[in-house]
């Protein structure tokens, strides 16, 4: 019986633990119905929230009665410096569609207008990366009906992708 209560706390402790690997993954997708390119980028909550609390000099508090009423703002900010998008050789702007919370990951919806056109996509992904050395961003795109993706870095954070 001692062994199984034993088993039992260890196994406890180890679910409030830190997550070990730091990995975020951006979805990218040309709608040719709408002109757009859609993205949906998933990272972790307590990741981003540390990284936009040093950096906005905030206290979040994600998902608690104490999270601020305009933390979309904060979120579309850190975003916009740290995630830059250029279609076709033209740098290209993305909006802030939204965000939705998931268990221990924040999924955010972006979206970039008036893409007829996808003939090269490059992404230079800095999400987290300040703050979280051995962060690794997962890139998988969906352009003209080909898939292709891209593992990003603290040493290699940017990459072109042809179609």
């Amino acid at each position: 019986m001692k062994k199984i209560l034993i088993l039992f706390i260890g196994i406890s402790f180890l679910s409030f633990t830190d997550h070990k690997y730091y990995l975020a993954l951006t979805e990218i997708e040309h709608n040719t119905n709408s002109n757009s390119i859609q993205m949906i980028m998933n990272v972790f909550m307590d990741d981003i929230e540390v990284a936009i609390n040093k950096e906005q000099v905030t206290d979040l508090r994600l998902t608690t009665k104490d999270e601020p009423k305009n933390v979309d703002e904060y979120f579309f900010n850190y975003l916009k410096d740290k995630f830059k998008v250029t279609i076709n050789n033209s740098k290209a702007n993305f909006k802030f569609i939204g965000k939705e919370y998931q268990d221990n990951i924040v999924y955010f919806y972006l979206e970039i207008e008036n893409v007829t056109k996808v003939n090269s996509l490059e992404i230079e992904n800095n999400v987290l990366i300040a703050h979280f050395p051995d962060q690794q961003n997962l890139i998988k795109a969906k352009i003209n009906n080909t898939k292709k993706s891209l593992f990003l870095t603290k040493e290699n954070n940017k990459g072109l992708l042809n179609y």
